[in-house]
């Protein structure tokens, strides 16, 4: 099981389990991967994040600050921006940079090879993507089908947690149905008004469908 520190419906998440984090842009959902990926240093585990537009040091920032402290260490990062290492992590061993959201290969051999490290290493391992909407412009929906098929069972044989984020608004119902079928359970995000969010989890054994503030 993987616990939960964030505000959260279960304490814990069965491993194996892959979630989909799917709502209107704006909602939050990449604030709230970071949330459940950074729970990870709580409990001597280790995220690998899948970065389809923010650099390494932004994602680097955002973990740090949502655990309060200056900064974290064996972040593994897969950038798919295409861009030159640099900044302060331009030496770090952790991160592993694919040309392009388009080479979903690059991605997949990337991030098997991060999760294998930190497995061999004696840690379980929580893998997030942002995000999937953004893998959607470079290739269909069947390509991108195939890419999660591979993700998301490496994830679930390794006894991980798999988090991928998915801007429902922008693609049409059976986009979104298709992808939907390869996830355990999903949390939808929404905006309350008033600059409050709120998200809801679907699909989890002991979780009720009540919205939480966050």
């Amino acid at each position: 099981m993987y616990s939960i520190d964030t505000d959260f419906p279960v304490d814990s998440i069965p491993s194996g389990t892959n979630l989909l984090i799917t709502g209107p842009p704006m909602t939050g959902k990449y604030d709230l991967l970071v949330e459940l990926l950074a729970d990870s240093y709580r409990y001597d585990e280790r995220a690998v994040f899948i970065t389809t537009q923010k650099s390494p040091d932004q994602i680097h920032a955002d973990f740090a600050a949502g655990l309060g402290v200056d900064s974290v260490t064996d972040l593994g990062i897969v950038d798919c921006a295409g861009r030159e290492r640099s900044g302060n992590h331009a030496d770090d061993e952790h991160i592993r940079s694919v040309s392009s959201p388009a080479d979903l290969t690059g991605i997949g051999m990337a991030s098997s090879e991060l999760i294998e490290t930190f497995g061999d290493r004696g840690h379980r391992v929580r893998t997030g993507l942002s995000s999937l909407s953004q893998l959607l412009m470079y290739a269909d929906v069947k390509t991108v089908f195939r890419f999660l098929h591979i993700l998301t069972g490496r994830i679930s044989s390794a006894d991980g947690l798999g988090l991928c984020t998915l801007d429902s608004d922008v693609h049409d119902d059976q986009t979104v149905n298709t992808v939907k079928q390869l996830f355990d359970g999903a949390i939808e995000t929404r905006n309350e008004g008033d600059d409050s969010r709120a998200f809801r989890v679907l699909g989890l054994p002991d979780a009720d469908d009540r919205w939480i503030d966050f």
